[in-house]
């Protein structure tokens, strides 16, 4: 079974994620540039039960960036590590920065180019989409709902 790792900058907090992950998307919504601090957040989701915190757990902090979604980062450095969705209890969004190991999926495409950074030309072919893809669940989806 393939195995990802992850840890934060400071490396006090790590975890790993057993299996594929979900669909990847460059997200360019201005939440996600202010989280990330960087043109656009590269991110996918998988299910809870992929995922497991490898040490520190206690050193997340947490901030509920909407209504549905719940940002983690680690609290000494800041980094940003995972998000939790209210009407998607066993899934997470992950963000692929923090990630190591062989990964092999490419993004599939960027999301919410209206409001990307203006200073940022995409330069790929990816398609890109104004906001979301044909739906929210899209980007949402895993592994294993494909």
């Amino acid at each position: 079974m393939k195995i990802l790792k992850g840890t934060c900058l400071c490396e006090l907090v790590k975890y790993q994620i057993e299996g594929d992950l979900g669909p990847i998307f460059n997200c360019h919504c201005s939440k996600c540039r202010r989280w990330h601090g960087a043109a656009y957040r590269t991110r996918a989701s998988i299910n809870k039960n992929q995922f497991t915190w490898l040490s520190s757990e206690e050193n997340l902090s947490r901030f509920k960036s909407s209504p549905n979604a719940t940002k983690y980062f680690c609290k000494n450095c800041g980094s940003p590590l995972i998000t939790t969705y209210e009407d998607r209890p066993n899934v997470l969004g992950v963000a692929l920065g923090p990630l190591t190991g062989d990964l092999q999926q490419q993004a599939q495409a960027h999301i919410f180019v209206a409001s990307k950074a203006t200073w940022h030309n995409i330069t790929d072919s990816l398609p890109q989409y104004k906001e979301w893809p044909t739906n929210e669940s899209r980007v949402r989806q895993t592994a294993a709902t494909d």
